[in-house]
């Protein structure tokens, strides 16, 4: 049943963490990213993952932490969202990498064509006491993309083999 309930909640908790986060701070810690990365091996361990899908797993990450990097260097994306990124498609594999990727570009470029209509519009002055909303509506402020990968992330995240392995016998009402 532990497993289950890590199964349900570990990576969906993580994910929705590093949004906010990133909605709030602009900034995502290292911390979210080395517990995606612990959590998805004691999972994949605790659930008997064989050693073929774990590599493959980690291949989908470090290709994926490759590409981010690059983006990272160019100044194209953030640091906590190549962490992130990569971190997320360890948990995907390649099996579920393009659509992940996919979903997580289409919100992230909406959450960046609203942000950019928004901050074209003067802040009401009754929310100009809120920190964070004064730096998520600055024009040289970046994109809190963490969003978007976060909700690409919880989209797929229930077609996978961590969700499909959950016994929902544990659950069921007595």
């Amino acid at each position: 049943m532990i497993l289950d309930l890590l199964r349900l909640f570990l990576f969906p908790a993580l994910m929705a963490f590093a949004a906010v986060s990133d909605l709030l701070t602009m900034t995502i810690s290292n911390r979210v990213s080395l517990l995606l990365i612990i959590g998805f091996f004691t999972l994949a361990a605790w659930s008997g993952m064989d050693w073929q899908q774990l590599l493959m797993h980690s291949a989908a990450g470090a290709t994926v932490l490759a590409f981010a990097f690059t983006f990272f260097a160019m100044g194209w994306i953030g640091g906590g969202d190549a962490k992130v990124a990569s971190a997320a498609a360890l948990w995907f594999g390649f099996d579920h990498l393009l659509e992940y990727l996919l979903f997580a570009s289409l919100f992230g470029g909406a959450l960046t064509l609203g942000l950019m209509q928004l901050r074209e519009w003067p802040l009401p002055s009754v929310l100009t006491g809120q920190a964070w909303l004064l730096r998520l509506h600055a024009k040289e402020s970046g994109i809190p993309y963490g969003i978007a990968l976060a909700l690409g992330a919880l989209l797929v995240y229930p077609d996978t083999q961590w969700i499909r392995a959950v016994d929902l016998s544990h659950f069921a009402l007595r």
